[in-house]
């Protein structure tokens, strides 16, 4: 008798969470978004874009991504990141990446890798085909060419005009420079590199590439690209890829290949980034820090703008000091809240361009929104 009531009970029970099943499947998850950081010739916004159209194609958030950053680092005129970035003070461009793929939770990233335009499939490589987190220098470039990548020269005639530029910027106390004319005279006083003595020297480039070398030589820019997305299963991925550092010492590693400095998801939570000096984002391991901030109910915006404070403590909050930082978080929440917060409300090397990010969504395409910031400049 008891075993016919309870089957009876469960049929009835089995019945009555038909509806509450058809309820909860006919729910709709969180809303696809994809953002990125700016980047120049409309990068972050190219980039969005191509990762919101696969992913609505069904593709995997990982691949979605990887191929939006893949736009900007085969545009040799972003000389931040990927083929025609900057090079290290010996002329070299090395390259650092990394990936993470939220529903598998694993993560992968190279450093200092030389000779492959892309290193974000390199690092989704030693992600998917090793048992290991990252390859760093020589073992990346063996690792690359082993898996089929075709090693390149990625140093472009613009990119190796602004490392000469910067080559004549050293100079001693003296005013003295090897690579400046002159060499048997006395040295010249200290003076700025002068646009009418480079047009002389690269009469093929113009005025505004000599002008950017210029700027480039005496405030070195730093520059990378990340990417995160939510798919409409509440699936997520990210990827961070940077040339680094402008003219840094061979082998310098910044945050974007640190799985937790400069890239950060955790599919329980969202996803996090940044852009800018590297070194002081891994002071306070900014991505991972974010998103255990959003971990602890902090809405995006609170989340990196909470990362940018520690920064600005270890300054003890000195303004001076802290104009001479470029530093930038994006955080994505698994709800699909997003934001990015700059250290500064306009950059320092162009004082007019407002800090922004870009944002894909499904009703409102790719487009570029202001970011928050911790600090105004002064006008």
């Amino acid at each position: 008798m008891s075993k016919i009531n309870w089957s009876r009970r469960s049929v009835m029970l089995g019945a009555a969470a038909l509806p509450m099943i058809r309820m909860v499947s006919a729910k709709p998850g969180p809303p696809a978004v994809v953002i990125s950081s700016a980047n120049r010739f409309d990068g972050g916004v190219n980039c969005c874009a191509k990762a919101m159209e696969l992913i609505k194609a069904g593709a995997d958030t990982l691949d979605a991504v990887v191929a939006g950053v893949n736009i900007v680092e085969l545009d040799p005129r972003d000389s931040s990141v990927g083929y025609g970035g900057l090079p290290n003070e010996d002329g070299v461009v090395q390259l650092d990446s990394s990936v993470v793929h939220g529903p598998s939770r694993r993560m992968g990233a190279v450093g200092a890798i030389e000779g492959i335009k892309t290193p974000s499939k390199v690092a989704k490589r030693v992600m998917e085909d090793t048992d290991h987190m990252m390859l760093v220098g020589a073992g990346a470039l063996k690792f690359a060419k082993a898996e089929g990548f075709q090693e390149e020269n990625l140093l472009t005639e613009e990119s190796r005009l602004q490392w000469l530029v910067w080559k004549r910027s050293q100079r001693d106390r003296d005013g003295h420079s090897n690579w400046g004319p002159g060499l048997d005279a006395p040295p010249e006083p200290p003076k700025t590199a002068n646009l009418e003595e480079l047009k002389r020297e690269f009469p093929w480039a113009s005025d505004e590439l000599l002008l950017e070398a210029i700027q480039n030589a005496y405030h070195p820019p730093h520059g990378t690209i990340n990417c995160i997305a939510l798919n409409e299963k509440g699936e997520m991925s990210a990827v961070t890829t940077t040339s680094g550092l402008a003219w840094k010492i061979s082998g310098r590693v910044g945050d974007s290949p640190i799985v937790g400095g400069g890239l950060w998801l955790d599919q329980d939570v969202g996803g996090a980034g940044s852009t800018g000096r590297g070194e002081e984002n891994l002071r306070v391991c900014g991505a991972h820090t974010v998103v255990e901030n959003m971990r602890r109910g902090m809405a995006p915006k609170e989340a990196v703008l909470d990362a940018l404070e520690r920064v600005a403590r270890n300054f003890n909050q000195d303004r001076k000091r802290l104009e001479a930082i470029d530093l930038k978080f994006y955080a994505l929440r698994k709800d699909g809240e997003y934001a990015g917060a700059s250290l500064w409300n306009k950059s320092s090397v162009e004082a007019r361009q407002v800090a922004q990010f870009a944002v894909c969504t499904t009703d409102g395409g790719s487009r570029q929104e202001n970011a928050v910031f911790l600090y105004a400049r002064s006008s």
